[in-house]
């Protein structure tokens, strides 16, 4: 009788619990829907960025100081409004990224070609924002090239950003690499951030094993 009686009077979720389940559900649910009914959807997605600090980065004796710069922005010229406005952000993060833009790093009186391979060997990471304007854009598809002859199985170096472009237009060559879909701007700009910031992490992770 006694554990019939505990039974009866056994305590309901509370109702802070069953709004939080529902609304969980539902946003599940909303969540599911939203990704079968996107065409365009990100295959990047956001990871937990590792415990190695930014001042671990910056020290005097970090791996990231072998190359010139951190970043490396390969873009059309139609698009360098939007690519300025990623730079000053990433230029502005308590990382404080070294990033070459063509057009303002770019050494006067040198050779095209000679600056967008000097560009790509100087560079940890390399930012491909895949446009119109990229797609259609030779220099553009050299520089891409160039990248991936450079390191094509190091994960997190070469970055593909969608902007404008259908899935199925996406370059053959980068198949093998997920991308950032370029849908709401900030999102985006801190998803490149993260990778790159993942990327110095485990660089100076590595070099510091080596030398132990």
């Amino acid at each position: 009788a006694g554990w019939f009686r505990r039974l009866l009077h056994k305590p309901k979720p509370s109702s802070v619990e069953s709004k939080l389940n529902t609304s969980c559900s539902t946003s599940s649910s909303s969540a599911a829907k939203s990704s079968s009914s996107s065409s365009s959807t990100s295959l990047a997605r956001s990871v937990p960025l590792s415990p190695l600090s930014v001042l671990d980065i910056n020290a005097s004796d970090s791996a990231r100081w072998n190359k010139s710069y951190d970043i490396c922005i390969c873009h059309s010229e139609v698009d360098l409004e939007l690519v300025e406005e990623l730079v000053s952000y990433l230029e502005g993060q308590p990382e404080s990224f070294r990033c070459f833009l063509q057009l303002r790093d770019a050494a006067p009186g040198s050779a095209v070609v000679t600056e967008l391979c000097d560009a790509v060997q100087n560079s940890h990471c390399w930012v491909m924002l895949i446009t119109p304007g990229f797609l259609q854009d030779p220099w553009c598809k050299y520089q891409m090239h160039q990248a991936l002859a450079e390191a094509p199985l190091a994960n997190g170096r070469t970055i593909p950003v969608l902007k404008d472009v259908d899935r199925k237009d996406y370059p053959k060559e980068l198949r093998n690499l997920y991308y950032i879909y370029m849908a709401l701007k900030e999102n985006s700009f801190r998803q490149i951030r993260d990778t790159v910031m993942r990327y110095l992490q485990e660089l100076c992770r590595s070099s510091t094993s080596r030398m132990e």
